[in-house]
């Protein structure tokens, strides 16, 4: 990090929610923000992150684009309220993490200062021995144009990845775009109604109509800050819920109950894109 211009400091762990009210934030990181008011019931918070203590930082000692690019890092403990929190190093809601954040005059330089990590990251894994792969990836609560993560294949690990040895295209599955598939045409029946009484799966339905299970659609409800929706998707594919939830522009997003599908007057299990406009 110093190589490549970096900063070093030590950051706060308990920042003002003011900082991310803001921002906006504190939405964003919704419940995986631990927050909590002191003694003369001012709201805090544990950083998660640190861009908002970075800007507040540099507005008062940003004073021109001469000062700039500015690159900080520090290697600190963190906050999370992981919705499945485990033992060891994975997914807990304590942890130790090294960040850099950089300032840059122009959109050049962010991506000037962006490659300078790029390749800092890559000489560390390469002194350490992991063999890291280079995968495109959702930016999640922190946003951001572009995002990249570095993977080490291992058995334990939680993530699924894309990857291409020929074109070397390498994506995290929440991130992946695929080429759409040739679409087979066939003679367009009319529409029939069909009985399908005890059946709950799409295999089950594909079976008993005889056709393959990408012939078929399944509908999946669920609720995006408080609104009902009605995601339709291929029958032998799954709904990629960060997908979704970056088509939508949502912060929460979880599947519907069956109450709640019932209360908009929906059959569950008989739903229909036909008609819905």
């Amino acid at each position: 990090m110093d190589k490549a211009g970096g900063q070093e400091l030590m950051m706060p762990a308990l920042q003002p929610l003011e900082l991310w009210q803001e921002t906006g934030r504190d939405l964003a990181f919704s419940k995986s923000l631990f927050t909590f008011p002191d003694r003369r019931d001012r709201k805090l918070a544990l950083g998660p992150t640190h861009e908002e203590v970075v800007a507040k930082m540099a507005s008062y000692n940003v004073q021109s684009y001469r000062d700039l690019p500015l690159l900080v890092y520090h290697i600190q403990t963190k906050f999370r309220d992981e919705p499945r929190p485990r033992g060891g190093l994975l997914r807990v809601r304590e942890f130790t993490m090294k960040d850099l954040y950089s300032l840059d005059a122009d959109e050049e330089g962010l991506d000037q200062s962006y490659n300078k990590m790029l390749q800092a990251y890559q000489n560390i894994y390469a002194r350490c021995g992991l063999p890291a792969l280079l995968v495109e990836a959702d930016s999640g609560a922190i946003g951001g144009k572009d995002s990249h993560e570095f993977m080490v294949i291992t058995g334990s690990g939680e993530d699924e990845v894309i990857y291409c040895p020929d074109c070397n295209y390498a994506a995290n599955t929440d991130k992946a775009q695929s080429i759409k598939s040739k679409i087979e045409s066939g003679e367009l029946l009319p529409i029939e109604e069909v009985k399908t009484l005890g059946m709950t799966t799409i295999e089950q339905v594909a079976n008993f109509l005889k056709v393959p299970q990408s012939h078929t659609l399944k509908e999946v409800f669920y609720i995006a800050d408080g609104k009902l929706i009605f995601a339709v998707i291929r029958g032998d594919i799954e709904v990629n819920e960060v997908k979704l939830k970056n088509v939508l522009h949502c912060l929460e997003l979880r599947l519907a109950t069956e109450a709640e599908v019932v209360a908009a007057g929906i059959v569950a299990g008989s739903a229909s894109p036909i008609g819905i406009t």
